[in-house]
């Protein structure tokens, strides 16, 4: 799979370095919208818990229900106009992406196994309001 360090095989320009610290990873956009939209459902959760497989961005204890809110660059959400694989070092980003997919995978496995409803929201769904309201009521 190959090393995942930013200073494996070529080099990590300081721009591109001052890009990626800036992306975070808590209390993004979709993730927001994502809350505001279950809270509007009368539902009521925790956030980021860390005693479970994945830290889910939401946690609903009461139906037993986990919610990840994906980027779709990231956790390569298929057939997405926005999960795209940069252009330069690709065997970097193809070998990271494929990481956060199988970890993605491990952690619903467990969090089934343990009894959890997980359910995984796309960035591009938190665009439409109406699409997101009904992944939410399922």
């Amino acid at each position: 799979m190959g090393d995942l360090s930013p200073n494996s095989s070529s080099s990590i320009t300081p721009e591109r370095s001052a890009l990626m610290a800036r992306i975070k990873g808590k209390h993004t956009k979709p993730e927001v919208v994502v809350r505001k939209a279950v809270h509007g459902l009368g539902l009521r959760f925790r956030l980021h818990q860390a005693n479970l497989p994945g830290k889910p961005d939401l946690v609903l204890r009461k139906s037993q229900t986990v919610v990840f809110v994906n980027g779709c660059f990231w956790h390569r959400h298929a057939n997405c106009r926005m999960c795209s694989t940069p252009k330069s070092r690709t065997e970097f980003w193809n070998a990271k992406f494929e990481a956060n997919v199988a970890r993605d995978s491990r952690n619903y496995e467990l969090l089934a196994f343990a009894g959890w409803n997980v359910v995984v929201v796309w960035e591009c769904e938190t665009r439409d309001q109406d699409r997101l309201d009904r992944i939410l009521r399922s």
